[in-house]
Formats: structure tokens, C-alpha cells, sequence
């Protein structure tokens, strides 16, 4: 796969070393986002956070996360390319704008229908043990069908040890451990969370200051504005249930999830049939450019879909799944009876037979030959011809030989010692090289030995 076999339709951003694209595939005529990453200027950390989010989207596929489709390496231009599903709605940043141009909010069911998909977006992630770093509206994608899937993935991490220490994000939504440079866990995305819900329903975020030390202060207190007095007082209280100070009281994906007040909101249904999501493995980054492209995971197209037993490594080495293969042990098996099969087929085809005859027994089929059975003594015989013959090709003035495998072979260890010793002193010498038969080992005694 290559960029040349997608249309370039539109740039939808850019930053320091990625640019996003609207592009539709040739193949089948959709539109997806593609992302390219310039690989080379980076940074042995960037190269790990670009080749995560490969990973990490890749394991997961839920209605409420980006879906993976594919990754490549784009050779003419050194840089990784990451296709992804497209949100076709823009984000709930962009909302959250239109709304303020207009002076007018977002009305409180669909804040609460936002909400609910991002916590099961996020609980998604959370399952794996992957923290999303930078939950914000920008990350928020909208589609057309009012569906919310989280996105951008590029310092998102898996928290091994259960805590995290690099500190990552945006300020605005940034959790106190965050602020205060300690190790902190998936509570500091519903940290994130809370935040996002709050600047939907007033269309700002809930911590402002004029410089970065007066934005810590507040952080750290957990001191905002209340919602306005439009919105129910159980979404004021969800928001203050998210923005606890204190991490450990601050509910998690399950707890939120299973709320009286959540509970009866869910009016979407995406927990049935959902498939089971498995991290991947660690994708590592050789020296040449050229090597990452086999240790990215293989394509997830819908068509492609079909073929997930298929391994990966098979179908980079261009493999097509046939029905011949689950098969495969057993025409190895069966080959007796395909023999037997097509003797018959000859017969009925020399004969011209038809099979209601062979049921009214008009016609008496010939015998077929038996197959010739594994002829066991024979292929003992050949083995016992090749072992000697072995032997007896063994050259006196080379190496001497020891066939260790033959069952015929007599004597004791010592017995084999001493003749190979005997071959040995028969060897010639080289040229212009003497050598002694049986070397004899000088006797050397102290001046003091009486």
C-alpha cells in the first residue's frame, strides 16, 4: 500500500512534524483521514509516541474510538502514514465555537449523550491499562449519526505499573497530580473529562487565569464557576463528582457508567456484540526506515475483515486466504482415497456409467489395483546399504571419519579411541614439516634433585 492509491481531498490540520488529510481510497471509493508523520526529523521519543498511536489504535476497535485501517511507510517521502477513520462532523471543539458565534449551548440531553460515549470511549482504553494523556474537546470527533469516538492517540501510554510520571497534556485540562509533577493514573483522565463536560455546557473551560501560575492555583484548589442555572442539578453534581481534587475519590469508567442518573440516559446500545480488544505487542523501530514497515500490524479495512485468521506476517508476504487452507491437513491425510476417487472417476468416464445404474446393479465395476503398501524391509535394506557404503568411502588421508549414526558399529569407546590414533600416526606428514610418531614428553629435573 502506497499514498498513490488514495485521493487527496482536502488538508483538515497540521502541526510541527504531522499533517492530517481527507482522502478517499481508490479501491473502494470511501473516505478516510490520513495521517502523515514526518519520521525523520524527530526525536527517539516523538518516533515512540507516533509508533504507539499505531499500536494502540490498532488494538482496540469500539464504536466510540477512532477505528485503525491501516499503516504504511510512504518511501518517497520518509514518512509514516497512518489511515483512520473518518469523523464526519468535525470535533466538539469546533461545536463548542459555532455555539459561541451563535450565543447559543447545547442543549443538556445531548451534553449527556457526549458524555456517555466518551466515558465508554475511554473505558475502552482504560480496560487495557492505556491512559489517554490529552483528553479535550479537540480529541472529541463527531459523526453525522450523533456518534463520539476518541481520537488522537499520539501521548497516550500504557500504564504497566498502574502510574504514570512523564507529565503530558494541555494545561486547561490538566489533573493537580499532573500540575503538582506526581504519578498518577486513569483517574486523571476523568480529570479530563470533567473538564471537557463543563466547557460543553458553558462553552469555557472551568479553570482560567492570566498566566500559567495563577491557572495552578486554581487547578490545584478545584475552584470554578457553577454551571448555569439552565442545566439540572444532577449534571452539576456529575461535574463535581469528576473534578474531586483528590484522585482517589473521583468515580471510574464502571462506577460512572453504572449511575442511576448515566443508567437512564443511555439511550445508545453499543455494549452488545462488542469484540474482545487485546493490546498489541510493542512495535519496535529499527535503524532503516525500511524495516518499521513489517512490524506494523496489517490492514483492517472492512472488506479485509474477513481474513482476521489470517496472520499478519502472511499477509504482508502477499498470502491470499483460500478455502483449500483449513483444509490442507486434510487432503495431506486423504491422499489414498483422492487416488482411489480418481480411479473411479476414470472408470465411469472410460465406461461411460452413470450412478442410478450401479443402483440397479446393471453394471459390475471393475477391481481397482490396491496402492502399494510402505514397503518397511526395504527401506531398512537401503539404509544399511547407504551406512556401509559410507564407510567405506572414508579417505585414510583426510580426517578420519566416525559415522556415529550407523546401529552396526562395534566395539567399546577405547576400542574407537585407539583406532582412530592408529589412522592418525598413519597419516603422512605435510612437506617440510617433521613430525615425531608418538610424542615423547622431556623429563626436566631441578638442579637441586638428588
Amino acid at each position: 500500500m502506497s499514498v498513490t492509491d488514495f485521493d487527496i481531498l482536502e488538508k483538515l490540520g497540521e502541526g510541527a512534524y504531522s499533517t492530517v488529510f481527507k482522502v478517499r481510497r481508490r479501491s473502494d471509493g470511501k473516505t478516510y483521514a490520513l495521517k502523515k508523520v514526518r519520521f525523520m526529523p524527530l526525536k527517539d521519543k516523538e518516533k515512540e509516541n507516533a509508533v504507539n498511536e499505531v499500536r494502540i489504535l490498532a488494538s482496540i476497535n469500539h464504536p466510540n474510538v477512532i477505528g485503525y485501517k491501516e499503516a504504511f511507510i510512504d518511501e518517497s517521502t520518509n514518512t509514516l502514514c497512518l489511515i483512520m477513520e473518518f469523523a464526519d462532523n468535525g470535533d466538539l471543539l469546533q461545536k463548542i465555537t459555532n455555539h459561541q458565534k451563535r450565543n447559543t449551548y447545547f442543549s443538556e440531553s445531548e451534553i449527556w449523550d457526549i458524555f456517555i460515549q466518551a466515558v465508554r470511549g475511554l473505558k475502552a482504553l482504560h480496560d487495557l491499562n492505556i491512559l489517554h494523556r490529552d483528553l479535550k474537546c479537540a480529541n472529541l470527533f463527531m459523526c453525522s449519526d450523533g456518534t463520539v469516538k476518541l481520537g488522537d492517540m499520539n501521548v497516550s501510554k500504557v500504564a504497566k505499573l498502574g502510574l504514570v510520571y512523564t507529565q503530558t497534556g494541555t494545561p486547561y485540562y490538566a489533573s493537580p497530580e499532573v500540575w503538582k509533577d506526581k504519578p498518577y493514573d486513569s483517574k486523571s483522565d476523568i480529570w479530563s473529562l470533567g473538564c471537557v463536560i463543563y466547557e460543553t455546557a458553558t462553552l469555557n473551560p472551568p479553570f482560567r487565569a492570566q498566566d500559567m501560575k495563577g491557572l495552578y492555583r486554581k487547578v490545584i484548589k478545584g475552584e470554578y464557576p457553577p454551571l448555569p442555572s439552565r442545566y439540572s442539578a444532577q449534571l452539576s453534581d456529575l461535574i463535581k463528582l469528576l473534578l474531586r481534587v483528590d484522585p482517589s475519590r473521583r468515580p471510574t469508567c464502571d462506577e460512572i457508567l453504572s449511575m442511576s442518573a448515566v443508567s437512564k440516559r443511555n439511550t445508545r446500545n453499543h455494549t452488545e456484540n462488542l469484540p474482545e480488544n487485546n493490546l498489541l505487542g510493542t512495535i519496535k523501530i529499527p535503524r532503516q526506515m525500511k524495516g518499521l514497515a513489517h512490524n506494523l500490524p496489517a490492514a483492517s479495512y472492512e472488506k479485509e475483515r474477513s481474513f482476521h485468521s489470517v496472520p499478519a506476517a502472511s499477509k504482508r508476504m502477499g498470502m491470499k486466504k483460500s478455502k483449500d487452507m483449513s483444509n490442507a491437513s486434510d487432503t495431506i491425510s486423504n491422499r489414498f482415497s483422492s487416488e482411489i476417487q480418481s480411479q473411479k472417476s476414470r472408470v465411469f468416464s472410460e465406461k461411460e456409467i452413470k450412478p442410478r445404474d450401479l443402483l440397479q446393479q446393471k453394471v459390475i465395476l471393475p477391481e481397482i489395483e490396491p496402492l502399494r503398501p510402505y514397503n518397511v524391509e526395504r527401506r531398512m535394506q537401503y539404509k544399511e546399504d547407504h551406512d556401509i557404503f559410507s564407510r567405506q568411502r572414508a579417505q585414510p588421508y583426510k580426517a578420519p571419519q566416525v559415522v556415529s549414526h550407523s546401529p552396526y558399529a562395534q566395539g567399546t569407546i577405547a576400542q574407537r579411541i585407539q583406532a582412530l590414533k592408529v589412522q592418525y600416526d598413519n597419516v603422512p606428514p605435510s612437506i617440510g614439516i617433521p613430525r615425531q610418531q608418538n610424542y615423547q614428553r622431556p623429563v626436566v629435573q631441578p638442579s637441586w634433585w638428588g
